[in-house]
């Protein structure tokens, strides 16, 4: 199971090494960087990450990471202040909400030479639906990732639209593929009650059929 730029990482190892692979679930990940319907594939395309890795020393915080995401819907704040008002006399749904903003601030810092190949290779290049990237001195072939696969994408996302995350059914190999539409944003796949009604078992039935 795999989450966002983990699932493209995923996508890349279960295409090098298909047998080490039993079942592949990927949660909003982007494969065709090839879109303009996010504000971060827009910007990206036109961003030096020579010098921000240079001007960082080699690591990328995640501090900067989360700004960066902050910029890109930045009235997402005000409408959590106003979330945490709402919620200053219901513990229980206090603390959830203070748990999900801690993990979401909690982003570690990426290694400033795979940042700089994912943000070139990916998101200028589109190296991995062209079938141009290399890892270790190997082409990384989709049609290679053999495995079931059950590709999730959010309808809503602004950090990985719809049109980053489908292409992918159609560029694996494997025969038993499943597209499946969670109807929310990038970060109501990983936490909420939705997801915890809805997605998290539909992703375990599914597991369950391929158990054996």
């Amino acid at each position: 199971m795999s989450i966002c730029q983990g699932g493209t990482l995923s996508v890349i190892y279960a295409s090098l090494f298909p047998n080490k692979i039993k079942n592949l679930v990927t949660h909003v990940t982007p494969i065709d960087f090839s879109t303009n319907d996010g504000l971060l594939f827009r910007w990206s395309k036109d961003m030096d990450f020579d010098k921000i890795v240079e001007g960082f020393d080699g690591l990328i915080p995640g501090d900067y990471l989360n700004q960066g995401f902050d910029m890109l819907k930045p009235m997402m704040k005000i409408q959590k202040q106003q979330t945490l008002s709402a919620s200053l006399d219901d513990e229980a749904k206090l603390t959830n909400f203070l748990r999900m903003e801690k993990w979401i601030s909690e982003s570690p810092a990426q290694t400033g030479e795979c940042f700089r190949e994912f943000m070139t290779d990916l998101y200028q290049k589109n190296k991995l639906i062209k079938g141009e990237l290399e890892v270790g001195g190997k082409k990384v072939n989709l049609k290679n990732l053999t495995s079931p696969l059950l590709n999730i994408y959010a309808t809503e996302d602004h950090l990985v639209p719809p049109a980053a995350t489908i292409p992918l059914n159609d560029m694996v190999g494997s025969k038993d593929k499943e597209l499946y539409s969670f109807k929310g944003g990038h970060i109501g796949v990983f936490v909420g009650g939705k997801s915890q009604k809805e997605l998290a078992p539909a992703v375990v039935a599914w597991l369950k059929k391929r158990d054996n």
